[in-house]
């Protein structure tokens, strides 16, 4: 399995276009990422999604389109883990070079 990291470029691109929370956008999108692949891997409806996951199918739809403003990190991790995943959060000091921020891997 690849692991795939959220770079600062995604930030920036997203703070340049006016996004005030780009950091936390990209963080989403990451998540939204591998939570549509694996509906597509499993083959699920939006019904279905919602089910599992316990969001509604408009917010199901909502990720499928990534459309994410409307819907939490949290929401994001705990369909995830609904769909059999691991979340994992790790807090560290953040490195000179890098800064303080969020990264998401998936």
């Amino acid at each position: 399995m690849t692991r795939k990291d959220h770079s600062q470029g995604t930030d920036d691109t997203l703070a340049k276009l006016g996004f005030a929370d780009a950091e936390e956008l990209s963080a989403k999108a990451v998540l939204a990422i591998k939570l549509n692949e694996l509906i597509d891997k499993r083959g699920l409806s939006q019904i279905k999604t919602a089910h599992i996951t316990g969001m509604t199918q408009p917010k199901v739809s909502q990720v499928r389109r990534y459309k994410l403003q409307n819907i939490s990190l949290e929401r994001l991790m705990q369909a995830l883990v609904s769909l059999d995943q691991h979340v994992e959060i790790i807090i560290r000091p953040a490195r000179r070079a890098n800064g303080a921020g969020i990264t998401v891997a998936a």
